[in-house]
């Protein structure tokens, strides 16, 4: 009971973390048809600028400063580098955004170095929450659960009882339509674009001194929320959530299982292990199966629903 309550505690606080993360890229996704490549990047961006200023302020201050920063930085590749490949097709967007990851990844280790930031937990949310059984659940982890619903229940309420959210999501599906009724479209994608950012840098700044802030640490998460918005299904918000709760407690319980197929099959009453290859792949440990696990499903969704769990259409 303490192994199954901690283990869905541990894995609800990464989902949540990933569903911050791949929100924004799905708002960018949904309402530009633009795969940001770099979106991890700006969740790196966001560690580092929040530990650098951490250091001067404090990390209340980097809260809120880093991922202002992050939006801005967003804001401005939109308006003066995507915004100006996207007359030219996908395919230059797609390539425009690997090279602004390409360029962060390289200016990071430039600036900071290649060892890992000494980005610590604040000392006002370094102490056990509560213990559950004989397991001390760190009180950070409740302020990242915290944070993330926070921002879920906030990005819901802008997209659906706001002015400003009602011409976002108009402009998802009838752009010209409200170009035509007076508004800045452009602007809006500039205004999305750089909220996606935001959200990636706000992630980075709440995992950043959870896990470890390093210079692949944007390679690490990227391609997981990939796999989060393709199986979500790809402009979903809706499924984004569900995918990223989904993996994110998957991942957390298997790396806590260290049991192997043969195991599974000895408690029910298979004891004898055939030999040669599928022996070995009965020895394989869950915990070891674990980082495998998201693109495994990823591509069984691909197969058995290329629209993903809530997408809208087929691909």
């Amino acid at each position: 009971m303490e192994f199954f309550l901690i283990s869905m505690l541990n894995g609800l606080t990464y989902g949540l973390l990933l569903f911050m993360l791949s929100s924004g890229l799905t708002l960018i996704l949904s309402m530009m048809g633009v795969l940001n490549f770099a979106h991890a990047s700006f969740y790196m961006l966001g560690a580092y600028f929040a530990y650098q200023i951490s250091v001067f302020i404090g990390f209340w201050p980097a809260l809120i400063i880093a991922p202002i920063l992050i939006g801005i930085i967003g804001a401005v590749i939109e308006r003066y580098g995507l915004r100006r490949t996207h007359k030219t097709g996908h395919v230059a967007e797609l390539l425009f955004t690997v090279g602004v990851a390409l360029v962060i990844e390289e200016l990071v280790p430039l600036i900071w170095g290649r060892v890992p930031m000494d980005y610590k937990i604040p000392p006002q949310l370094d102490f056990t929450l509560f213990t559950l059984f004989t397991t001390d659940f760190p009180a950070y982890r409740g302020f990242m659960i915290f944070i993330s619903v926070f921002m879920l229940v906030l990005l819901y309420l802008v997209l659906t009882r706001t002015r400003i959210g009602l011409i976002i999501q108009a402009a998802l599906t009838h752009p010209d339509m409200v170009g035509a009724l007076g508004h800045n479209v452009p602007r809006v994608f500039m205004l999305v674009f750089g909220v996606g950012a935001a959200l990636a840098g706000l992630a980075g700044v709440i995992g950043g001194n959870a896990f470890v802030t390093e210079p692949g640490m944007a390679f690490a998460v990227g391609s997981i929320v990939f796999v989060v918005i393709v199986v979500g299904g790809m402009g979903s918000l809706e499924g984004a959530f569900v995918a990223s709760l989904g993996l994110g407690l998957i991942q957390t319980f298997m790396v806590a299982i260290d049991y192997t197929f043969a195991d599974v099959f000895a408690m029910v009453g298979l004891d004898s292990i055939p030999p040669g290859t599928v022996g070995d792949m009965l020895s394989v440990k869950f915990s070891q199966m674990a980082p495998m696990m998201p693109y495994l499903i990823m591509v069984l969704m691909l197969i058995f629903r290329p629209r993903g769990l809530m997408g809208a259409r087929e691909s």
